[in-house]
């Protein structure tokens, strides 16, 4: 990200925490629309400029986080945050093409932009973002 709109960071590399823990999302698993289960969160991306939550890393599959496969969801996708998951717009048929999370790009504005595309979404640094009301983290 250039420095003007700042750098995403994995909030569990940081020693930031969520404001009320009882809204930490980390570890709850994650459903599609229909209620089919597609990973669990592992991870929060945030902006480091406004600390704002703006993707939830999913690890899907492998054993004790081992052998995970990782990809982003952006916090617009998520419909629902309820108290043992969360609920997503997007049916898991549809995620067959996912992007894979590759920390090697978590730096690159391209990346991020190529991942909000897949999703449908504009970028959070684009003009007349506006970080979706519901739900907030």
């Amino acid at each position: 990200m250039t420095d003007d709109i700042g750098r995403l960071v994995r909030l569990g590399d940081t020693a930031q925490t969520v404001a009320d823990p009882a809204a930490d999302v980390r570890g709850r698993a994650v459903v599609d629309s229909d209620g089919d289960d597609v990973g669990r969160v592992d991870d929060l991306l945030v902006d480091d400029q406004e600390n704002e939550v703006r993707f939830l890393r999913i690890g899907e599959g492998g054993f004790l986080g081992i052998g995970a496969q990782h990809y982003l969801i952006p916090v617009d996708a998520v419909v629902a945050v309820e108290p043992d998951r969360i609920r997503i717009s997007r049916n898991r048929d549809r995620m067959a093409e996912v992007p894979p999370y590759d920390p090697e790009l978590e730096y690159q504005p391209d990346y991020y932009a190529g991942v909000y595309g897949w999703w449908g979404y504009a970028p959070f640094w684009g003009p007349g973002y506006r970080y979706p009301t519901y739900p907030r983290y």
